[in-house]
């Protein structure tokens, strides 16, 4: 077995779907019910849709660590997305509250936060583990940007906002709260390191 496949990115692959899921059926609820843009349904919604593998990532974690299990990368993956859940709801509230269109341009930023503040927790949980590991900060600088996951979580956090920017410049809207729910899904590319570190682990193995 090498590193990366022991560090247990190939659990955490397994939450992502269930996540999307759930959002788009609270999604489809909603709007059958008339509240296609009600603001509760629509954190509902974005938080399902954009942190329901976080929440499920964020058990696996717990439950290592009560199992008294070792330290992994994919455990500090998972209590860094866990810690990052609330960070979009303060920011969702303080945008509305400050007379932000949500729906139109200035608003792309909310989407983001709810796909992937979860995902910049995980960086910098991860990071924080590389830092204990490695013993100092400059080692844990170079083992990060040799660390596959690593470097495939920073290009998500940096290239997703620009998509969703680009795509409320091009006119869409999340009017309702199927739109809400694609949206976000589209943004939350969090199962893209995790499929990286899988795929590095599972091709090491072999």
């Amino acid at each position: 077995m090498n590193e990366i496949e022991e560090e247990g990115f190939g659990d955490l692959l397994k939450y992502t779907i269930p996540g999307y899921l759930m959002g788009l059926i609270a999604a489809i609820f909603l709007d059958f019910q008339g509240q296609q843009t009600n603001p509760f349904g629509q954190w509902i919604v974005r938080t399902l849709s954009g942190e329901g593998e976080s929440i499920l990532e964020g058990v696996y974690a717990i439950r290592q660590r009560m199992g008294n299990m070792s330290g992994t990368m994919a455990q500090a993956y998972g209590w860094g997305k866990l810690f990052g859940l609330a960070i979009p709801w303060i920011i969702d509230i303080a945008s509305r509250l400050a007379g932000v269109d949500v729906y139109g341009i200035q608003g792309f930023y909310i989407p983001y936060f709810y796909a992937l503040s979860d995902q910049i927790g995980a960086n910098i949980s991860g990071m924080i583990y590389l830092r204990r590991k490695e013993g100092s900060l400059n080692q844990a600088m170079v083992a990060y940007t040799k660390h596959p996951v690593m470097m495939a979580s920073l290009a998500i956090i940096l290239l997703v906002p620009i998509g969703l920017l680009s795509a409320r410049i091009l006119g869409f809207s999340p009017t309702t709260q199927t739109f809400t729910a694609f949206e976000t899904i589209a943004a939350n590319l969090c199962w893209v390191p995790v499929v990286v570190g899988w795929y590095v682990g599972k091709s090491k193995a072999n």
